[in-house]
């Protein structure tokens, strides 16, 4: 017979019995996305495609920016190069119904970006980003950042995305797996930008790299087509960010 879960009082004391602890209640926010993220790794078949992008032309447009006033974040370019990757990979721009029979097509470019905030773990989205410039792209990430830090954001804010990013590039890492956002099929994790020789078929050139985490639903995408959209999203930041940058 299955044994009731233990009070939330025996659970601490149970801790409490080796030393001093501390019970810190999680908020409304983190509660939602603590049961969502279980959900989430629960029922979906995951698996992590680790790649690598070359950033120097982003960087090399992000300083030409800078020089007339504009600072622009590098995941304003990651997000238009996801958005060349979902054109050119369908498959991780869709929905797929609970009995797993049918596979929703989505023809719009609407971004989530995962943000870490006080009031916990937030997910705007940033809406018909194909339509947008990369200037554009950073001016909504960094209004939706600030309202999110200061006050959170309502629900509406946070659905209708069709894929996720989560970027750890402002604190390092070399790689993680993260949770796919339900109902979408694929999310990217971002970590740091470093600086590492590359071969050019004559000599290694110092190049800025960062590495590409890509979480993918199994019952829809194949191993060989995450690696290519990680290879998509690694061409178009390596080719087309002076162009989206308007130099």
């Amino acid at each position: 017979m299955n044994q009731p879960p233990p009070s939330s009082t025996a659970f601490e004391d149970s801790f409490a019995a080796f030393g001093d602890v501390e019970v810190v209640p999680l908020n409304r926010i983190e509660k939602v996305v603590a049961k969502t993220m279980a959900r989430n790794a629960a029922t979906i078949p995951h698996v992590t495609h680790h790649d690598e992008a070359d950033m120097t032309t982003v960087e090399e447009a992000r300083a030409r920016l800078a020089a007339d006033g504009r600072v622009i974040s590098p995941l304003a370019f990651v997000v238009k190069a996801v958005v060349a990757a979902l054109r050119a990979h369908p498959r991780l721009n869709s929905s797929l119904d609970a009995e797993g029979g049918r596979l929703v097509l989505k023809n719009y470019f609407n971004i989530g970006v995962a943000m870490d905030t006080p009031h916990g773990l937030l997910v705007p989205v940033l809406r018909g980003c194909d339509g947008k410039s990369v200037i554009e792209i950073a001016s909504e990430i960094s209004e939706v950042s600030a309202r999110a830090r200061d006050k959170g954001l309502p629900l509406s804010e946070m659905t209708g995305g069709n894929f996720s990013i989560s970027s750890l590039g402002g604190i390092g890492g070399t790689g993680f797996t993260p949770i796919i956002n339900s109902p979408d099929v694929a999310i990217l994790g971002l970590c740091r930008t470093r600086v590492q020789p590359v071969w050019d078929g004559a000599t290694f050139l110092p190049r800025k790299v960062i590495p590409l985490s890509l979480s993918y639903d199994h019952r829809v995408v194949n191993g060989v087509e995450a690696a290519r959209f990680t290879r998509t999203v690694a061409a178009a930041l390596a080719e087309d960010a002076l162009e989206w940058a308007g130099i």
